[in-house]
């Protein structure tokens, strides 16, 4: 059996893969608390994130109703970008600062000036660091926590801080790694130079973890971790990766020819490529994949986390949001939400906040905001896929991932926004289900057997063709009027340029 988990945001999923049957036999959940304040502040406490793992591991055994000891490999999918620093005893030095925290802004401009601006810093890195990059975090902690920043003996993301929890070795792959901003995705290496910037006394580039091949163990499971979970003491912890990155492997997209859709409590979009993808345009991301090649990848910061503020607002479940959706015809008549609330990465404006526009006495309604909050969000998402198309990456169809997939109104409204079809792998945990899959292909590897990813994933990967939606004739004609709409509200009232 293999072990899938992905830490995210909100909280950590765990599921058991059974190879044999080729299905999930045992998944568990549980949730994260957050620390937020009006500054842009979005941080955990890495002890939530090992106390969710053991409640929902102890759910998926429990499901799966297995010996633990049949548990072969691990594979662990985490929240991009976090900064998590450990002092030498290996400690836990404050709360993580996590992707979607923007806070950071001021450190980031800071950074980007250090390195003489955009261009040269894309030059130098083949990407130009974003506020949430890792990056910027650590000298908002040099700046704001003096203390703590001299205690730092390891600098991790929320993955890699798994792994160590795990095995007790400091390692990163070149995924989750492109994400940092200290991270050359070209030669993919570490650019020990920029944390040297922060810090010139290399204290922080002393304290990289060593990075990994994608189809390398991070280690074996620790005497102490095995006994807690009951497991055999040979279990194999795999490299694990980003959960974009993961992601892609567990909706198959490992080669050219695909583009997985995220609809999570960020949105993201993402394609497989055999090169680092350059574009003039800095709103592309072309991180490296947890599979051995590259991941042309653009992320909002804003998706589920807005749709379900305003079901917390009117007091709604899951199927009478759905229902309002319905109850409204594409463009909420004329209401618009701008829903900049957490400020944005792409398009990048990251102290923005949100808008409505339009209103009026026919649209002030529960309905129209739930579709206006689903019509906002996705807006971001074709934003997205024109720079992912402009890239020259595009694909026939587009592989539909995350809460908001589970929605047939929401799959419509994507597929018409972006006018291509939409369709759902069977298992939609795309994130834990890649961490099983990388596993599985680590564990082949580590008995000498060398089992191809692709053959794993077309094993393990099925599309479901009853969530298959197509674009509608009508539906497309609004959206692409609404996408003008959205591009002349981002330069009236936030003075960023067009598509």
């Amino acid at each position: 059996m293999y072990l899938g988990v992905d830490c995210g945001t909100q909280g950590t999923k765990v599921i058991i893969l059974d190879p044999e049957r080729g299905c999930i036999i045992g998944e568990g959940y549980a949730s994260h608390e957050l620390i937020s304040n009006n500054q842009g502040r979005r941080e955990q406490d890495p002890d939530w994130w090992i106390a969710a793992f053991k409640s929902a591991y102890y759910q998926a055994i429990q499901q799966s109703g297995i010996d633990t000891r049949a548990i072969h490999a691990m594979g662990v999918s985490g929240q991009q970008h976090g900064l998590v620093t450990l002092d030498q005893q290996g400690k836990v030095i404050r709360p993580a600062k996590l992707w979607c925290d923007t806070e950071t802004e001021p450190q980031n401009r800071q950074l980007l000036a250090a390195l003489g601006g955009d261009n040269l810093c894309k030059a130098r890195l083949g990407l130009v660091i974003a506020t949430g990059y890792t990056a910027s975090k650590l000298l908002w902690m040099k700046q704001n926590c003096a203390d703590d920043f001299q205690k730092i003996a390891h600098i991790l993301l929320p993955h890699d801080y798994f792994n160590f929890w795990l095995t007790g070795n400091t390692v990163s792959e070149y995924g989750d790694a492109s994400g940092t901003g200290y991270f050359n995705v070209q030669t993919r290496q570490w650019d020990r130079g920029i944390l040297d910037i922060i810090d010139p006394t290399e204290q922080l580039s002393k304290a990289l973890p060593t990075l990994l091949e994608a189809n390398q163990p991070a280690g074996i499971v620790r005497k102490e971790v095995a006994g807690l979970l009951g497991l055999n003491p040979h279990v194999l912890v795999s490299s694990g990766g980003g959960d974009n990155m993961m992601g892609a492997i567990g909706t198959g997209n490992i080669t050219p020819g695909k583009v997985t859709m995220s609809l999570g409590t960020s949105g993201t979009l993402y394609a497989a490529a055999e090169q680092p993808i350059i574009t003039e345009n800095n709103g592309l991301a072309p991180f490296c994949s947890s599979s051995g090649g590259w991941l042309p990848l653009i992320c909002t910061m804003n998706m589920t986390n807005i749709t379900s503020a305003v079901q917390q607002l009117f007091e709604l479940d899951i199927p009478t949001f759905n229902q309002h959706l319905t109850s409204i015809a594409a463009g909420a008549d004329g209401l618009l939400m701008l829903p900049f609330f957490n400020g944005e990465r792409t398009p990048s404006l990251p102290v923005a906040s949100g808008m409505l526009l339009g209103i009026n006495m026919q649209n002030l309604t529960a309905a129209h905001l739930c579709r206006a909050a689903v019509e906002g969000t996705t807006l971001g998402l074709r934003y997205g896929l024109e720079l992912l198309r402009d890239s020259g990456l595009d694909s026939a169809s587009i592989r539909l991932i995350g809460g908001g997939s589970k929605s047939s109104q929401w799959r419509q409204i994507a597929a018409d926004m972006m006018n291509t079809p939409v369709e759902c792998p069977t298992i939609g945990e795309a994130a834990a289900l890649g961490g099983a899959i990388q596993a599985a292909w680590c564990h082949s590897g580590w008995q000498g057997k060398e089992t191809s990813l692709s053959t794993l994933c077309s094993q393990f990967v099925a599309i479901d063709p009853r969530s298959r939606v197509e674009p509608g004739q009508r539906g497309v004609q609004h959206y692409e009027a609404l996408f003008e709409q959205y591009n002349e509200a981002l330069q009236q009232h936030y003075q960023h340029p067009a598509r």
